[in-house]
This record gives structure tokens, C-alpha cells and sequence, in this order.
């Protein structure tokens, strides 16, 4: 397969399952399955043989060696807090050091078997991630043996914020819709405060959401947020309208670009802008 101008792939990884996506393109931008693949949960080895079959299928059969892969990792095989840096901290060192404590205070160990990436910052708080450090190394193993080239690996949460960026608005908190979970980006003015999660009760609707945030608001110690501005697929009675008044919802997107796509490759896709 030729790879045209500004096209690239994008793999899912969730616990239970794999997701291949070709995304861009010139002169349209669009997104194309390749391959979806389920995963045994819980069984040894299964992400990792599940990730050798799926790249191997797609070097061999689809042509697509040389090409540059952006992973997007499930939120639930990544740890994500909030970090406030240490007074004073001038060096990298201080604000890595501060993000490993404040790691083994919420889960209870050091980080030694996960790598840390963050946006790091000496100014003011700022959000951290760790990823297994094994599946990691074996991403960055398979993308040598298989000829791709491993241009950015992201937790979904990660990739959908930063794609949004540019969108969101001052004051403003940022949500996350997939699979029936919402995570919540709560912010004090310009600064995060912290990283929710919660499951979405069936058949959720905006009152639901309405008493959701004004709970994660008191528990985080922050007013409850002019406008919260969602991405995925959240449920369209959520956005605001004459008569809801307590704060405005946004939903960033429109309507789903994809309908019927199974859930992995909607992990994948996320962050794209396809």
C-alpha cells in the first residue's frame, strides 16, 4: 500500500482488545479500519501476542512498513494524577522527583516498573502519566522488528485533551466520554486541579450530570465551573439549552464521525482529528 502525503496509523490498545486505524491524507482527512482484534483479558502474555499478531498482519499483508504509528493507550492500563511543583524548583530533576512522590503517596509504591511523562511545569500544577514500562519496551521493540516508526504513545484522556486544546475555553473544565465512563478534568482558573473518573449510570441525563460535577466540585475544594466542554461520544441531551442555567455544556463534537466503529477503534481514532 503507498502511503500518501500526511497519512499515518493510529493502534488502540485496550485490556480486552487492539485497534488498527490509517488516518489523514491529502486532500481529505478521513480515518480507515485495518484491523481490530480482541484480547483474552487477564490471560499471560495475551496483550503482548495480540500486539505481535496485529503488527506482524499489518507489515506483511497490508504493505504498511515504514510507516509512522501513534499508539493511543485504554486509561485503564495508565495512571494519571496531578502534580504540584515543589516550591523553589528550578531543575528537571525537582519536578520528577515531586511527580514520583506524589505517585507513591496515591498508589502506594514508586513508580519503578512505569515510565513517567508529564507537562512538566515549575509555575503551576500539571498533569502526569505513567505507562507500564514493559508494554512500553515492547511497543518500541515491535515498531523495530516491524520497520514502523513510534512517533508518540498517549493515554486516550491525553490525546483527546490535546487535540481539544486549542478549543477549550478559560475557566472552563474538560470531559472525556468513553465507554460508558466519564473523566473530568477539573480546573482552578487556568490550572488543573485534578483528574475524575466515574462510570455513567444507564440512561444518564443532564440532571445526572449536573449533580455529577457539583459532587466532584465540593470534593475537590473548586466552585462549580461555568462550562464543562466534552469530547466522544457523550449523550446529546448533556449539552446546553434553554433553561440550563447551573453551567453550559459543550459538546466538541457535533455528532459521531463514525457511527457502528467498535469501540477500539474509537480508542485509536482518538486525538486524530479524523
Amino acid at each position: 500500500m503507498r502511503r500518501r502525503f500526511g497519512q499515518s496509523l493510529r493502534l488502540g490498545i485496550a485490556p480486552d482488545g487492539l485497534a488498527l486505524l490509517r488516518v489523514g491524507g491529502w486532500p481529505s482527512s478521513n480515518a480507515i479500519v485495518l484491523a481490530v482484534q480482541p484480547v483474552e483479558q487477564g490471560a499471560p502474555d495475551a496483550l503482548e501476542h495480540g500486539l505481535r499478531a496485529l503488527l506482524a498482519g499489518a507489515a506483511n499483508d497490508n504493505g504498511l512498513r515504514r510507516w509512522p504509528v501513534s499508539v493511543v493507550l485504554a486509561d485503564e492500563l495508565v495512571r494519571l494524577w496531578q502534580v504540584a511543583p515543589p516550591q523553589g524548583a528550578s531543575r528537571p530533576g525537582d519536578l520528577q522527583a515531586a511527580a514520583a512522590l506524589r505517585y507513591q503517596a496515591l498508589f502506594g509504591a514508586m513508580p519503578a516498573q512505569w515510565r513517567i511523562s508529564a507537562d512538566w511545569s515549575a509555575r503551576s500544577p500539571f498533569l502526569a502519566a505513567a505507562a507500564p514500562d514493559a508494554l512500553l519496551a515492547l511497543l518500541e521493540t515491535l515498531a523495530r522488528e516491524h520497520g514502523f516508526y513510534l512517533i508518540e504513545v498517549a493515554p486516550q484522556f491525553v490525546a483527546a485533551m490535546n487535540a481539544t486544546r486549542r478549543r477549550r475555553r478559560t475557566g472552563a473544565w474538560f470531559g472525556l466520554v468513553h465507554g460508558g465512563v466519564l473523566s473530568l478534568a477539573a480546573y482552578d482558573g487556568p490550572h488543573l486541579a485534578a483528574v475524575r473518573t466515574a462510570v455513567i449510570p444507564e440512561g444518564a441525563d443532564r440532571e445526572w450530570l449536573e449533580a455529577h460535577v457539583a459532587r466532584e466540585a465540593l470534593r475537590v475544594g473548586l466552585q462549580r465551573p461555568e462550562r464543562l466542554q466534552l469530547s466522544g461520544p457523550a449523550p446529546r441531551n448533556w449539552a446546553s439549552s434553554i433553561g440550563r442555567l447551573k453551567f453550559a455544556c459543550t459538546l466538541l463534537e457535533d455528532e459521531d464521525p463514525a457511527p457502528g466503529w467498535p469501540l477500539h477503534a474509537l480508542l485509536a481514532r482518538t486525538g486524530s482529528g479524523a
